[in-house]
């Protein structure tokens, strides 16, 4: 019984600072009890693949850093590069464009690594760079029909071709993209590069680690693109469980439980009788409501809830693509791929520090979006 105590005891510590993931259980409990449903709404709402995939994608990247193949990454890139600025610039450009073909997720998971490695051996500020990586995947993966889950499903729903997305996207995209080059450079300092020499490291601590993560995370992206990720996020399971049990224990697991009751919980609020009830009132046929809509929609619910709530009252696909990725920005709750960011970086006053750039962000960027799509579009 003592042994079980010092076992629960700081699982109890870690969950008082916890919030998000109190505030959404207590929400997905609460709507339980008023509203209830059949098990398998609360398995739907739960969204197991993306879970699994999380999970597989959690397990991969813990092992790439166990390896030491990230700091590795880091001090060869930070031996060719000469001012913040500049380097910073390039994470910035390297997480938009890996958000376009490998999604907003997967971009943070090798993007986010490599800048806390490069920070701990240089002068780079990585709470700055966390959220400008952040902006970056959101951005980014507007232009993509794969660039995210909400593309995705309007995509499918919408029954255009691949090119014929990204044009209507384009123009939106661009808009995004350019003012993220100018926060990126208004906001990093204009030093140059300096190198913590005693913490320089450019040796990789296991090889063989290093290859049997990164071949996990190629096999992970993989099954995820062909739904299998519960089966390929079982199978990394098994495989470190058996040779690298120790990188288990550092991965965050709280993360995949904050993440189950923030679907559970956003789930089950999106489909209230009062909510839809709501819809009714709403001229989503206008351009105008349609976007506000869904830009709104995706501060309170985030914006892949936001995109199946709004979907089936949207005449227009495209329009509300636009919305929901513009909705991306602001709120930490607007995008999943924030709380991805925020929660890998876990730098200090990172959730304070990102509403005060992401907010006026959205402010910025929503009206300049949607003179830039009714102009072009």
């Amino acid at each position: 019984m003592p042994r079980t105590s010092a076992v629960i005891r700081p699982w109890l510590h870690r969950l008082k600072s916890e919030w998000l993931l109190l505030l959404f259980a207590i929400l997905a409990i609460a709507l339980a009890l008023i509203d209830p449903q059949p098990l398998a709404q609360y398995r739907r709402w739960l969204q197991l693949p993306t879970l699994a995939g999380l999970l597989g994608l959690l397990i991969a990247i813990q092992g790439i850093r166990d390896s030491g193949l990230v700091q590795h990454a880091a001090s060869l890139l930070l031996a060719r590069m000469h001012s913040l600025r500049g380097l910073g610039l390039l994470l910035v450009a390297l997480t938009a464009l890996l958000s376009m073909v490998l999604t907003n997720d997967v971009s943070l998971f090798l993007v986010v690594p490599l800048t806390l490695a490069a920070g701990s051996i240089s002068n780079l500020p990585v709470g700055r760079m966390v959220v400008l990586e952040a902006l970056a995947v959101n951005a980014g993966s507007t232009l993509s029909p794969i660039g995210n889950p909400q593309n995705l499903l309007l995509w499918q729903h919408a029954q255009v071709s691949f090119f014929h997305f990204v044009a209507a996207m384009l123009a939106v995209a661009a808009v995004m993209l350019v003012l993220l080059g100018a926060l990126t450079w208004l906001w990093l300092p204009r030093e140059r590069v300096a190198l913590t020499a005693e913490r320089l490291d450019d040796s990789i601590a296991s090889p063989r680690l290093a290859l049997g993560a990164v071949l996990a995370l190629v096999g992970m992206v993989v099954a995820m693109e062909y739904g299998h990720a519960l089966t390929g996020a079982l199978l990394l399971l098994l495989l470190f469980v058996l040779l690298a049990r120790p990188s288990l224990r550092r991965i965050d697991w709280l993360l995949l439980l904050t993440f189950a009751a923030i679907f559970l919980g956003l789930g089950h609020f999106a489909e209230l009788p009062v909510v839809r009830h709501l819809l009714g009132h709403l001229d989503l046929h206008l351009p105008l409501i349609l976007y506000v809509s869904g830009i709104v929609a995706s501060q309170l619910i985030s914006n892949v809830p936001a995109t199946v709530l709004l979907l089936d009252h949207a005449p227009d696909a495209l329009a509300l693509a636009v919305a929901v990725n513009v909705g991306g920005f602001g709120l930490a709750i607007g995008s999943m791929a924030n709380l991805i960011a925020l929660r890998l970086a876990k730098q200090p006053h990172g959730w304070r520090l990102f509403h005060a750039v992401s907010v006026p962000f959205l402010l910025v960027c929503a009206p300049l979006v949607y003179l830039a799509w009714r102009a072009l579009g």
